[in-house]
């Protein structure tokens, strides 16, 4: 089952939205089940219809035989056969090796644990040289699974699911499509060995091994092909720097952090869904004692009847498609100073919400073998380049209510002498927009180390510095992050519940004070127009395809990506190259601390006490010097400590 994840893994759902409540990422790259992803691509050739020579390799003269000769190799492709889809439970059936297209060699794992050692020991030479590239589609997979047998590769990795991600970032990225789209053949099905997903399915161990060999070695094979074909196209785009710098040497980090995993505070937890529940049943009970009847809270038709039909909240309540009223959260939190009952409802949302996808979901993820949540990281999803996690979703972990931020307490260091650390970037993509549009004004406030949002207030509302009210940097706060998503000043205005005068007044002083901004995206979006592409400054690209379209509408969200999409993806690039860099200082050093976790600007460390006086500063210097910003405008970032996550942030 486990195949390497090369058909099979579904990408997570990592959506970010911008202000409008657009997906600014949408998610690039759903592994699709194999049986799809083929669809309307012509492959005619196939495992029947192709010469190939795949070797079944099980004594142990033969497998001796084998490493000797690929010792002297310096490209090999590998992949491997498991019994699961999540690489920290998979047991292993066997490996696969071609480093020639059309050949290569498939060797079972026993099940026997003292059998499986020696096979390993074996093998261990060869994954140890130095001298030597890894080929393989989606390679942390398949290195989490040779971590958990005690074996880290120590050669150069390639790979190809990478090399697709930034040749192609909106693509599709399964093996199985991959091969039919660039080398017109059409892979052997998972299906075809263990039968189709679901309850039924069966197991790679009880698949006979001549099928298994074919099946393995063609997916080594094939990717080793693919990998020829991506080489050239990295360098034609422009995106080996990226490839070389960022997403390669990242798969290692990523590999250690989901080995490593969190430890989750279960008895906290099953207090606090207690608690919510209560909380939630409260909010309840008075939605139905404000409506006067009792109806299924959960039900959205139900909702719209009582709201809009009973209590007549708003007279001009829109319809779904379907006919029923529109009950979302964005509908909701409008209406909330019309009754006080839709803040009841926005609350039981709120708390089952959490209950059920956190508090209650958490305990459940708990690895047998360690005890602790290994969260799994996917780099090829989100087109602007940002990672996203899945089983939990830490990117989506709520932080901007009380309630939400409580969920943090529920990570914490892993024993005695441990603690957890927080480092988090200050105002990144304001530094950044700031660093690559050059305002002088922007980038001065920066150099002079002033709170961004007041001395924009200052400019914006014509004021000294000091006479900043908390309602003017509220508002001056708003634009800087809207602007660059290319906020109008009817945003604005519904943004900050102000006239749409006000907010064009506002916009109109910004654009003033802040000339250099507006002519960033004025040009960013020329750019795009003419390039079909923006990029970051390291040189990660996102094709824009729908850039001079003739639909206003279809154009402008193309337009706002443009202008988005370097600022994001510059800011994805820096704390993926401060996660390299002091992941690789932590090993020289030999720290018994670890790296956790990494949410948007933020990273996380389970540190050993008596090593944060080393350890802070290392962080901070990875991060503050990740990637020089043009124009001189200075990186910042925060550390904090504590028990749990939410003391140390």
């Amino acid at each position: 089952l486990g195949e390497s994840l090369n058909a099979f893994q579904t990408a997570p759902k990592a959506v970010q939205i911008n202000l409008f409540g657009e997906a600014t990422d949408a998610p690039a790259a759903k592994k699709e089940a194999p049986a799809e992803s083929v669809q309307g691509l012509l492959a005619e050739r196939n495992i029947t219809n192709t010469q190939h020579h795949y070797t079944l390799v099980e004594t142990e003269e033969a497998i001796a035989s084998l490493i000797n000769e690929l010792m002297q190799v310096n490209e090999i492709c590998f992949d491997t056969e498991t019994t699961d889809l999540d690489a920290n439970e998979a047991d292993p059936v066997g490996i696969s090796f071609s480093y020639k297209k059309g050949e290569g060699y498939y060797i079972p794992c026993p099940s026997d644990k003292n059998a499986l050692s020696g096979l390993l020991e074996q093998l261990r030479p060869l994954f140890e040289r130095t001298d030597v590239t890894w080929v393989g589609h989606n390679l942390k997979y398949d290195l989490l699974i040779l971590k958990w047998l005690g074996i880290e590769p120590r050669g150069k990795i390639f790979d190809t699911m990478l090399a697709h991600y930034l040749i192609d970032p909106e693509g599709r990225r399964s093996m199985d499509y991959l091969s039919a789209r660039y080398l017109g053949y059409e892979p052997v099905h998972i299906e075809e060995l263990i039968g189709k997903k679901g309850k039924g399915q069966g197991n790679m161990r009880d698949v006979e091994k001549e099928k298994i060999k074919e099946y393995a070695v063609e997916d080594a094979d094939i990717t080793l092909q693919l990998k020829s074909v991506f080489l050239p196209e990295l360098g034609s785009k422009q995106v080996e720097r990226v490839f070389r710098d960022v997403e390669n040497p990242l798969v290692q980090v990523l590999t250690d952090m989901e080995f490593e995993g969190v430890r989750i505070d279960v008895p906290f937890l099953n207090d606090y869904s207690r608690l919510l529940e209560k909380e939630a049943k409260k909010c309840e009970e008075s939605v139905y004692q404000q409506a006067g009847v009792r109806f299924n809270l959960a039900s959205p038709k139900q909702l719209g009847e009582v709201l809009f039909e009973k209590l007549q909240v708003d007279p001009k309540a829109k319809k779904t498609k379907t006919g029923q009223y529109a009950t979302g959260e964005d509908v909701l939190q409008k209406l909330a100073a019309q009754h006080p009952i839709v803040a009841d409802i926005l609350g039981f949302r709120e708390l089952t919400k959490l209950k059920s996808t956190y508090v209650d979901a958490l305990p459940e993820m708990i690895n047998s073998k360690t005890g602790r949540v290994h969260t799994s990281y996917a780099q090829a999803v989100a087109v602007t380049g940002r990672l996203s996690s899945n089983n939990p979703n830490l990117q989506n972990i709520p932080i901007r209510s009380d309630r939400g931020r409580e969920i943090r307490k529920a990570f914490i260091a892993r024993g005695e002498g441990r603690v957890l650390v927080s480092a988090d970037y200050s105002q990144i993509e304001l530094r950044i927009v700031a660093s690559m549009s050059g305002d002088a004004n922007m980038c001065e406030a920066f150099r002079l180390g002033k709170d961004i949002h007041t001395a924009t207030a200052a400019r914006v509302f014509g004021v000294a510095e000091e006479e900043v009210t908390k309602e003017m940097r509220y508002k001056a706060k708003s634009v800087n992050f809207g602007i660059i998503y290319g906020q109008g000043a009817f945003g604005l205005a519904e943004n900050l519940g102000i006239s749409k005068t006000e907010a064009k007044e506002i916009i109109d002083n910004y654009k003033k004070e802040f000339s250099g901004i507006t002519r960033y995206m004025d040009d960013v979006v020329q750019y795009a127009q003419k390039n079909g592409y923006v990029e970051t400054l390291l040189g990660r690209k996102r094709w824009l395809k729908d850039i001079n379209s003739a639909n206003f509408t279809v154009r402008g969200f193309a337009e706002r990506n443009a202008i988005n999409s370097p600022i994001q993806g510059t800011a994805a690039d820096m704390i993926k190259l401060a996660m390299i860099s002091i992941h690789r200082e932590m090993k020289e050093r030999k720290l018994k601390s670890v790296m956790i976790l990494q949410v948007h600007d933020e990273l996380v460390f389970d540190a050993v006490e008596e090593e944060l006086d080393k350890l802070r500063p290392l962080i901070l210097t990875g991060m503050k010097q990740a990637l020089v910003l043009p124009n001189a405008v200075p990186v910042e970032a925060a550390i904090g400590s504590g028990k749990n996550w939410l003391e140390a942030h």
